[in-house]
């Protein structure tokens, strides 16, 4: 069953959503659409959300911090966004990687993007999944030990992974993926494979999943790369 809400008129909107939420604790298979407002507004009301954290450094790609840390949000999941060295409240710069007919990838200035956690208060057992973002960032990122440990320790509880681009490259680095199929940049394949791991050389818009593991080659794989992510996770989305 599906409510679809429009915030064109909000003169029902509290009710609606209290109706909403009430319906939905006795019947779990009720989901309800909201068009118009922001993610913040309206996640809370999901339920059976799940600690999502992620993985982030300067110049991390813009798209790939940007786009799953919404959609996670927007389907009610928890994200905690962090990076080594830096607290909740800071930023993080991005850049935007595309592909222009150049034998590799071109790099611009993207957004800033806002941690909303703190690295240096995390810790494994607290969260039930994980997401490496590509860019820049994972180049550095993989000779933290901290890093490097928070991942091992993820990955070792057989918790979901999700990584994409350059993400791999901290799995890699951390020796999580012998004997593991994982995509990424194509320019990583190498280290994928040196690390034991089962390059998989997909489209660039698709996604290969291995168990927990969910990885893509770059950011035009997203919808298949979160959906495919979203299914390891359990989340159910109904129309």
């Amino acid at each position: 069953m599906t409510w679809l809400f429009d915030s064109k008129r909000p003169r029902n909107s509290g009710a609606f959503l209290r109706r909403s939420q009430q319906a939905c604790a006795k019947d779990s298979r009720i989901v309800w659409v909201v068009t118009g407002l922001p993610v913040s507004h309206f996640s809370r009301y999901f339920t059976k959300n799940q600690k999502i954290l992620m993985l982030v450094g300067d110049y991390v790609e813009d798209y790939e911090v940007m786009v799953p840390f919404q959609m996670l949000l927007m389907v009610g999941h928890e994200v905690s966004a962090v990076c080594p060295g830096k607290k909740a409240g800071e930023f993080v710069r991005t850049a935007i990687h595309d592909f222009e007919g150049d034998q590799t990838y071109s790099e611009k200035p993207g957004h800033r993007f806002t941690l909303n956690a703190t690295f240096d208060d995390v810790k494994a057992e607290a969260f039930d999944a994980l997401v490496i973002p590509g860019g820049r960032a994972p180049e550095y990122l993989r000779l933290d030990p901290k890093v490097l440990a928070l991942v091992r320790a993820i990955a070792g509880a057989g918790k979901p992974i999700a990584a994409i681009c350059h993400g791999p490259q901290i799995l890699a680095a951390a020796g999580v993926i012998e004997g593991r199929s994982c995509s990424a940049y194509p320019a990583v394949g190498p280290e994928v494979t040196v690390a034991g791991g089962r390059f998989a050389d997909i489209p660039v818009d698709k996604a290969t999943v291995d168990g927990n593991l969910v990885t893509a080659p770059a950011w035009p794989a997203h919808p298949d790369w979160i959906a495919k992510f979203l299914k390891v996770l359990g989340t159910k989305i109904e129309a």
